[in-house]
């Protein structure tokens, strides 16, 4: 039956329309965007190649944030670029194969997100909580072998989702109210009974969600009442200026991720979906490398250190042509 379904399938490309408004108003949010979109890519790649120029950064907890740094390059990339030429005008069109792969990896690597700040979550716990065996306990290899696990399980969570979402049948309109591919979005525009794939979508949103977000909270109430164990006010500070940045991110990523896709029906939500997926599209992966910038003094100090590095290198290259 889904093939025949597909084999019926009429529509070959999409038209997205992105944000309605005056002209003037979507070049001032194109320009917006472009404008994040470079700040983001800026931020992540410095995140990482701190990470890898000072050995100081040569921990667990930074190698979990290089494999974020990394995720959220090509995350936002997924879909930003489609976005501005889709508010410029230039790029409305998306053909049905584009559309699905931007789906996928949209859906794969917000999944992977969830599953690696859990690990990040865990990797706190341990260091806060069992500090004397943290070393042997995330070692090179156990800290591979968690970010691989959540990279692997993002995109496999997801793909027996889009291969059901892939088989959907489309007889017109093909236009979608949004700026990138969403499952929302198909889901509206098909014409078959849609109530097995909107259940087959919550449950994989929970569990990749909850599944996630539990780990997530169980950590932090272990190194929560561990450190309310600790008698000094600076070892209080010291504790949770490890995690402060990190769980900020939480806090975002999964307040909207939550609103987005633990949804029983997402029929009648699509502006506002539009608006919420900006958060976690474009915004999320531009605070990332901001919020462990500025809370975290080890990242601070190193890149204090890398631009009077660079300063001092402008100096002698200025006084060696003088």
């Amino acid at each position: 039956m889904a093939g025949t379904e597909r084999n019926q399938t009429n529509v070959q490309e999409f038209i997205l329309l992105g944000f309605p408004g005056t002209w003037y108003f979507r070049m001032s949010l194109a320009v917006l965007f472009s404008v994040m979109y470079i700040l983001t890519i800026v931020g992540n790649v410095s995140i990482i190649a701190l990470v890898r120029t000072h050995p100081r950064l040569h921990t667990p907890m930074y190698f979990f944030l290089c494999n974020l740094s990394f995720l959220e390059i090509w995350y936002t990339t997924a879909c930003v670029p489609k976005a501005i030429g889709v508010m410029l005008g230039t790029s409305q069109t998306i053909s049905f194969a584009v559309c699905l792969l931007q789906l996928f990896f949209l859906l794969s690597m917000g999944a992977t997100e969830c599953f690696l700040l859990a690990v990040m979550a865990y990797d706190r716990y341990l260091a806060i909580c069992h500090p004397l065996r943290y070393s042997s306990l995330m070692n090179s290899t156990f800290c591979a072998q968690l970010a691989l696990a959540s990279w692997l399980c993002g995109f496999l969570a997801i793909s027996v989702l889009v291969s059901l979402i892939s088989r959907l049948p489309f007889c017109g309109p093909n236009v979608i109210n949004h700026f990138i591919c969403d499952i929302d979005s198909w889901i509206a525009l098909s014409c078959s009974d849609m109530r097995l794939i909107e259940l087959a979508t919550f449950i994989d949103s929970f569990i990749v969600v909850m599944v996630s977000c539990a780990i997530t909270v169980v950590s932090y109430i272990f190194i929560i009442s561990t450190i309310l164990r600790i008698p000094s006010a600076q070892g209080w500070q010291k504790a949770f200026s490890t995690c402060s940045a990190h769980l900020t991110v939480v806090t975002i990523w999964y307040g909207s991720a939550i609103f987005l896709f633990l949804k029983p029906s997402a029929q009648n939500s699509l502006d506002l979906n539009k608006t919420v997926n900006i958060f976690n599209t474009i915004v999320t992966p531009l605070l990332n490398p901001f919020i462990y910038t500025l809370r975290n003094k080890e990242v601070k100090e190193a890149f204090g250190k890398t631009v009077s590095g660079i300063l001092s290198g402008f100096r002698k290259v200025e006084m060696s042509s003088k």
